[in-house]
Order: structure tokens, then sequence, then C-alpha cells
């Protein structure tokens, strides 16, 4: 996708691609768009993802093309749990949950249960698009929730997202909301810039990024003081967050002094930050992920919820710059 190519508010087709009159799907599904002032946010309908956001043509997060999947998760919103389970195994009144294997590699149950899921529209307005799933009861999750998100461009131009569960079950449901954004700084190599993460507490994982313990910031997972991108190959959870007025900052910065933040209130207590070089076209990509709980939470109770029947519970997060 060119980040600065005019999309219709929202297609289902991409322009580009056609064959003899037929047009090319987007491989994410129906495309949402939203602008105000030079601020673009492009939402997508497979997993009520963020496939862009971008102020004045510069991208403030990672994206790509019309006939891919999102590379890495990129951008995509995590229900009714985030990150991983151990074994795709947890007890529910003492009986065995057994939840699909979707991380092969590390024989755990990964990034919720509508990562391949096709979001409805429920409301939109000027400036504002709310897209919503079920999750259907199911082996190794036997509740029926809802996961409704809200994309809204701001006065100021920054993005605001709000993330709502609703339990339509007759029982308590457990649940971790979180989401997959991947920032980036415009043109700019994501090593060179400088990490800043307010957390003052991290989980220490084992090989298969299942949290063992928790312990004190240090090293190289300190970035309570910046640490240039370069010198980071990292995918830590963080949590004993820095909150000012309600809202936790992590961000990214440039020796220009321009930068771009990812915030969240104070319902995520939990920030995953992942620092790869096997995102496709860049030697380095960012991912700042803002959770209600860790890896693993339905099994060791770290910030997982339990959602009473009839009710609803909801986080907040959302990026801003300095340009």
């Amino acid at each position: 996708m060119n980040p600065s190519a005019r999309h219709s508010r929202h297609s289902d087709t991409a322009d580009s691609g056609a064959s003899e009159g037929v047009p090319r799907r987007y491989a994410t599904g129906r495309q949402y768009e939203l602008r105000r002032g030079d601020a673009l946010a492009v939402v997508t309908e497979l997993a009520a993802g963020l496939r862009l956001y971008s102020r004045g043509g510069i991208q403030l997060t990672e994206t790509y093309g019309d006939g891919d999947i999102p590379p890495g998760a990129t951008g995509i919103t995590l229900a009714p749990w985030a990150n991983r389970v151990e074994d795709g195994v947890w007890y529910l009144n003492g009986k065995k949950q057994q939840l699909d294997i979707t991380e092969v590699s590390r024989n755990n149950a990964s990034h919720g249960l509508l990562r391949n899921a096709a979001y409805e529209l429920v409301d939109e307005a000027e400036f504002s698009v709310t897209l919503e799933a079920p999750v259907f009861p199911q082996h190794g999750y036997p509740f029926l929730v809802r996961h409704r998100v809200q994309y809204f461009l701001a006065e100021d131009l920054g993005l605001v997202v709000r993330q709502t569960l609703l339990n339509d079950s007759q029982e308590p449901a457990p649940f971790v909301l979180g989401a997959h954004p991947y920032l980036r700084l415009g043109d700019v190599s994501a090593s060179d810039l400088v990490l800043t993460v307010g957390a003052n507490s991290r989980l220490v994982a084992d090989e298969r990024l299942i949290p063992r313990s928790s312990g004190q910031v240090g090293g190289g997972t300190d970035l309570r003081g910046g640490r240039t991108v370069s010198e980071l190959d990292i995918d830590v959870a963080y949590t004993d967050l820095t909150f000012d007025d309600g809202v936790a900052r992590q961000t990214l910065k440039a020796s220009d002094g321009r930068s771009v933040s990812l915030w969240q209130d104070e319902s995520c207590s939990y920030v995953h930050v992942f620092v790869t070089d096997q995102y496709p076209g860049r030697a380095k990509a960012v991912a700042i992920e803002p959770m209600t709980g860790p890896a693993n939470a339905f099994n060791s109770g770290d910030g997982l919820r339990w959602l009473p029947a009839g009710e609803s519970f909801s986080m907040t997060w959302g990026i801003s710059a300095s340009l």
C-alpha cells in the first residue's frame, strides 16, 4: 500500500491489480479510512487491525501490502487473551481446557481467538469507526463474548483506540485484552531511534516465551533512560509502569528530536516490547504492545480478569507524535 494514496472511506477491493475488470480483494478485507487534518488511519476488517497511522505523510506505524496478511501480527487486536497460553492448556473449575495450538514452533496458543476473524461495522462517524466480532463458545474457551474496537482521530490528530469486551455468557468469563502495533518514524531507520520504556519491572520468560518469574529491570532490559534500538534484541513484557495523570507512555525518538509514542491507560498495566530483525523490508522493527495481562495469564493469574455475565470492560490506548 502506498501510504500517501487516497483510499475510499471504506473499500472492499484494491484499485490496482485488477484483471479484465475483476478487482483484487484486500487480503485483510474491508478497509476503513479515517482522516482528520494531516492524520490518516487505515483500519482493517480482519482482526480489527491498524494497518496504517500517519501524520503529514510520515508513517508512524509499520504497514504492509494489499495482498498480504499482517506480518508479525502487525496492528492486530487481541482477545480474549493476548500473547500466549502455554501448551494451549488451562483449567476451569478443575476441568482441563485445550485451546488450538497456533504457535506450533513453541507449542503455544497465541494471540487469542480473533486473529483470523472478520469484524463487522457497528458504528462510524466523521473521525471514528467501531468494529465488533463475537467469540463463540468452543473447545478451550466455553464462553460467549464480543470484542468491540473503536478507532478515533482526536482533535490533536493523535490516534485513540478503545477495546471493549462484552460478556454475553451466563457465567463470568476470563480474559486479557491487548494489541500488537509496530511503531516507526517515517523513513528513519528503526535502528537509529532511541526507545524509552517507563517500566520498573519485567517478566522473566523461558525459551518458549512463557513467564516464569519477575524482577526489577536491569542491564539490557532497563529502558527507562532510553536505549538505541540497534543495541536491542528483546521480546520482553514489562510492568510496574510509570503513569502520569493516568497514562503510561513509551517512546521512540530520533536524533532530530522528533518522536512517536504509544500510550495506555491504567487498565493496561503491562506492555510487551518486541524488537526484531525479521520484519519484511526492515532491518529492525519495534512492536510496543499494550496489554491488560501478560503471557500465560490463564494459568498464572497475573493480570487475569473475570468479566461478570452481562457486563463489559474497556481498555484505552493510542499513538501520538511530536513532529
